[in-house]
């Protein structure tokens, strides 16, 4: 490209004054012809003038009273399109046209002064008047129309929607274990259809979003109907039972005909006791070793007790888990598991030391976890031992409750809910405002469950945790990463990652976060919009720069990588409207992972489909009476367990060292 000099300006100046001088000079050829009389009388006529304009005659320029004057226009025109003037923003066309306009009408309007009644020589003043000032208005608009800036900045985005659009997904990709949602996407200034396409699920799913950014309507919904018609056994944890839960068992009753062995329904409500089975968390026959107790003990205290979750490794922390744990585990071998129940536990744990650590000696397995305990209580160190015990004694009290008791100590199925000869689908219920107590005891739950489920051989299952932060699982870092081969499905709904930090500790939810393989996000702000921004990358965007001097004005365009969804954009989605990535798999590669969307529902048919759904049945009738009778049943088989074993002690010469007497 030619370098632009000081010299080319010049000249360029020089052939636009040219030109507007012949177009003045014709003008005034033109004023002399048609206003000859005038400039006779005011002797400004000679025969060599005359001469030169009897040669113009004959050019054809005087053929028409107007086309001397269209010519003086054109080279008028000609002189403005290449004219510079100092650029202002603040000037618009409006302006400009106004003056040209103007200018035009009175410049070929001004003949009709000609034919008016009055002197001649007033005539042709007033026609070369009023033509000169149509020829100056025209000229002044011109000059403006010139400093106007042509290539004005696109002002009409304000927010860059447009310029951080990008290609999503467009083609359904569906199989076997696959979740695709509808959605929508702007590209550009147009609207296509697009799928969200989640063909691996047993990568991990994670659900974030604030409150009312349409998380379960929008998302976990159509996970759950899905899952069920493609025949998946399900674990539902739901926050405020029972929105998902009836959802669950009508799509149920709907599809149970796919399965190839129908799945049973079952529900765990400590509220409504009638609309509630009965399960034992801590059934035997799912507890193989000392390590099950173990993990269920600090899964009940570390969900009691939240701030613990951060402390783990602390004395203090670690000994009530050990404690814990020798208590379960000496129920799970005393006659075979008979009284293994958490309400057992419970109260077992409330018996006096004499009684407690007199039975617990009788089972080798667990000497080594109560030593410690029985050791400063022989040696009256009771200080420490109060320590030790009674955060676990306090914390578990808490969940001494005939309601419970009910439901905790029946056992109308099992919690391996993926097994193929008996499969089934669970919802657990939880209720916001005794989250403290109920978020315990279904963390046990779920604990027990995870543990049943993520084994080899099993049938597909699909696990759902609404608001996951309210309960503890512990490792479900673990969970995520090793249930794939076992065809488990993870769906975690969260709030915000602050949320998630709160109540699992930094760490384990930085794990959890960066583990998941599939995002879908609503509208989340601080740290979480800025981690999935990061997360979704950058894409390339135009950028338009404006440079305005005194002699013109330049207009710079670039391309840069900026990013694809920027934190301020996660912050303000609108309900229904979410962003994400999906993980593919390596038989079917999806190029286009991130989106961001409206995911599309059929509003009308949602809500004919939830207004026609039948409320989840009683199961038994329960009364206050039979409540209470299993809350004394519970009290009376510990105290008999202690008589029947001290007894039996006493009566045996070689273990009756083991009682304790203080």
């Amino acid at each position: 490209m030619a370098m632009q000099t000081g010299e080319n300006e010049q000249a360029l100046r020089k052939i636009l004054d040219m030109t507007r001088l012949i177009s003045i000079i014709i003008l005034v050829i033109h004023f002399y012809y048609y206003c000859y009389a005038a400039f006779q009388q005011w002797q400004l006529v000679s025969g060599f003038s005359d001469k030169i304009m009897g040669n113009i005659y004959h050019t054809g320029l005087f053929s028409n009273f107007h086309k001397s004057k269209l010519f003086a226009l054109g080279f008028l025109i000609i002189s403005l399109i290449g004219a510079k003037g100092r650029k202002d923003e603040k000037l618009n066309y409006k302006t400009a046209l106004a003056y040209i306009i103007t200018g035009i009408l009175i410049y070929f309007i001004s003949g009709l002064s000609l034919y008016l009644k009055i002197e001649l020589i007033l005539a042709a003043i007033a026609y070369m008047t009023i033509t000169s000032s149509g020829f100056l208005l025209m000229l002044s608009g011109g000059t403006l129309l010139s400093r106007i800036i042509k290539n004005r900045l696109n002002n009409k985005d304000v927010f860059n929607k447009e310029n951080e659009t990008f290609p999503q997904e467009e083609r359904l990709l569906e199989n076997e274990y696959s979740i695709n949602l509808p959605a929508r996407y702007h590209l550009k200034d147009k609207i296509r259809d697009s799928w969200i396409n989640i063909i691996n699920p047993f990568r991990g799913l994670l659900v974030s979003g604030t409150p009312g950014s349409g998380k379960s309507y929008f998302v976990i919904h159509h996970v759950i109907t899905q899952h069920i018609r493609k025949q998946f056994t399900m674990f539902v944890y739901d926050f405020k039972f029972d929105d998902l839960t009836r959802i669950v068992y009508n799509t149920w009753l709907k599809y149970k005909h796919h399965y190839p062995k129908l799945p049973q329904f079952y529900v765990i409500n400590f509220d409504d006791l009638t609309r509630t089975n009965r399960c034992n968390p801590l059934e035997p026959s799912g507890m193989s070793d000392i390590t099950d107790a173990s993990e269920s003990a600090r899964t009940i205290l570390l969900g009691l007790n939240r701030e613990w979750i951060k402390r783990q490794g602390d004395f203090f922390v670690e000994s009530p888990i050990n404690f814990l744990s020798a208590i379960i585990w000496y129920l799970r071998k005393y006659k075979d598991g008979e009284f293994c129940t958490l309400p057992h536990v419970i109260e077992l744990m409330q018996e006096d030391y004499d009684s407690l650590f007199t039975l617990l000696r009788t089972e080798k397995e667990i000497e080594v976890l109560i030593n410690p305990f029985v050791n400063a209580y022989l040696n009256n160190v009771m200080d420490q031992l109060e320590g030790q015990i009674a955060s676990a004694k306090i914390a578990m009290a808490r969940l001494s409750s005939p309601q419970l008791y009910y439901v905790l100590s029946g056992s109308d199925f099992t919690l391996d809910i993926n097994n193929p000869d008996d499969p089934k689908i669970v919802c657990m219920g939880n209720n916001p405002q005794k989250i403290q107590i109920y978020g315990a005891v279904l963390s046990l739950y779920v604990n027990r469950l995870v543990k049943q489920v993520n084994q080899k051989k099993k049938q597909k299952s699909s696990l759902i945790f609404d608001e996951f932060p309210t309960i503890y699982l512990n490792n479900m870092d673990s969970l995520i990463a090793t249930a794939r081969s076992n065809k488990v499905a993870t769906c975690l709904g969260i709030q915000d990652f602050s949320q998630l930090r709160k109540d699992y500790g930094r760490e384990q939810a930085d794990v959890i976060m960066n583990i998941v393989g599939n995002v879908v996000s609503g509208q989340v702000t601080g740290d979480t919009a800025k981690q999935l921004s990061e997360r979704f990358g950058k894409i390339m965007q135009d950028r338009e720069s404006l440079s305005i001097n005194s002699g013109d004005t330049s207009i710079s365009r670039s391309k840069q990588l900026e990013s694809a969804v920027p934190p301020s954009k996660i912050s303000g989605l609108s309900s229904g409207e979410f962003v994400g990535m999906v993980a593919d798999d390596p038989d079917c590669k999806i190029e286009l992972k991130t989106f961001h969307s409206e995911i599309v529902n059929d509003h009308e048919a949602l809500k004919k489909e939830q207004d026609d759904y039948v409320d989840i049945p009683v199961i038994r009738k329960v009364d206050n009476s039979m409540v209470q009778r299993n809350y004394l049943q519970i009290k009376k088989d510990i105290k008999d367990i202690i008589y029947a074993e001290k007894e039996r002690l006493l009566n045996d010469i070689e273990l009756s060292h083991l009682v304790i007497k203080k």
